[in-house]
């Protein structure tokens, strides 16, 4: 009988997160109200050393809502990564500015600063990297372009809950940052994002804008969207957010068990002072990883994900012909293994045995 298959990600969800929904369900009060408002400030002292935090219902609303609260709009024009998920590109064309795409460096896919300086024109008004995988991007490096060119720097932290850059937070570098609440991101709410900002005027914009422009019902000041978190995902975030500095020393042990073992595959750079909290364990395989994603799932019962196989500038919303060539062979290599907290020691050993197997094979 073949082994249990072993999912690239896994959403953590028990007794106490079902408890707390069930207490929002019996008191009535399901739409925003006092657990969100616990739910941001709890964010704020545990991953944003206290910056200021605005939940929202999805992470693609916190990056559009901060673009916005920001004074990003038409006319302007904002550099992004094309690896990673088009919500970052998106969230920019949904202002009417424009993303621009800048190429990344290949040891942690995160935006290549020397690229990010060849894409400045008189209409740049800031620069969105991503912390993709649960690595933070050069923050050096971006804000020293950013200072030099005078525009501003964003965070997509979507997938970088609690990494650090020389003890320093992620999410407390740019005039917002933006972490998503996805079911399979290092910790969740069901679905939602929460915003960090240390601007009260954008802290506030955001507010207004995620609420239809209201800060007291019915007296609207701006033009707003309904993008406010519910209580019932804001006390599945409180629970989970007890949880996730234990759950991310679980992913960062996991991986340097991989790190150890794994064989004949690109393993992950960690940068001096940087924490990595491993969202993703993503790999690189010199020569047709698809043929071995498919024998890690086939073969040996093994789940793992591309992430991303076609760079947001080859989308059909986007479509512009920048040559980017290191965004062109992260898309063709990288792989990403399970390496959520909830593997046992058996599926630990059982993913290095796949993975050197069929990289030996391929040899």
């Amino acid at each position: 009988m073949s082994p249990e298959f072993i999912p690239p990600a896994k959403p953590i969800i028990g007794d106490d997160e079902r408890k707390a929904v069930e207490a929002v369900l019996a008191s009535g009060q399901l739409a925003q109200g006092s657990e969100v408002a616990s739910f941001e400030q709890e964010f704020s002292q545990v991953l944003l050393d206290g910056r200021a935090a605005v939940a929202v219902n999805s992470g693609t609303s916190g990056l559009h809502l901060g673009l916005l609260a920001a004074g990003i709009g038409p006319g302007d024009e904002v550099i992004v990564p094309s690896f990673t998920f088009a919500a970052t590109a998106n969230s920019v064309a949904l202002t009417g500015a424009t993303p621009i795409f800048a190429d990344v460096d290949l040891d942690h896919y995160t935006l290549d600063p020397a690229s990010v300086e060849s894409k400045i024109t008189d209409r740049t008004a800031a620069i969105m990297p991503v912390h993709l995988y649960g690595h933070p991007f050069d923050v050096d490096g971006i804000g020293a372009v950013a200072t030099k060119h005078g525009v501003k720097v964003f965070e997509d932290a979507a997938q970088a809950h609690g990494a650090a850059v020389n003890g320093r937070k992620v999410g407390t570098f740019g005039d917002f940052a933006m972490f998503s609440l996805y079911p399979t991101k290092n910790m969740t709410s069901g679905e939602g994002g929460m915003v960090s900002t240390g601007l009260a005027d954008v802290e506030r914009r955001l507010r207004l804008l995620r609420n239809q422009g209201m800060e007291r019902q019915y007296e609207n000041e701006l033009v707003g969207f309904n993008a406010r978190m519910t209580n019932i995902h804001a006390a599945i975030g409180r629970v989970q957010l007890t949880k996730i500095n234990a759950w991310t020393k679980t992913r960062q042990e996991n991986a340097a068990f991989f790190d150890a073992n794994i064989e004949g595959v690109v393993t992950p750079k960690v940068s001096e002072g940087y924490e990595h909290v491993y969202h993703q364990y993503t790999i690189r395989i010199a020569e047709d990883r698809d043929g071995f994603a498919k024998a890690l799932r086939e073969e040996y019962n093994v789940g793992c994900g591309v992430y991303y196989p076609i760079p947001n500038h080859r989308l059909a919303p986007f479509q512009t012909s920048d040559d980017l060539p290191v965004t062109e062979e992260a898309a063709a290599s990288v792989l990403s293994l399970p390496v959520h907290p909830s593997l046992s020691q058996d599926d630990l050993d059982r993913i290095v045995a796949a993975v050197n197997a069929v990289a030996k094979a391929g040899s």
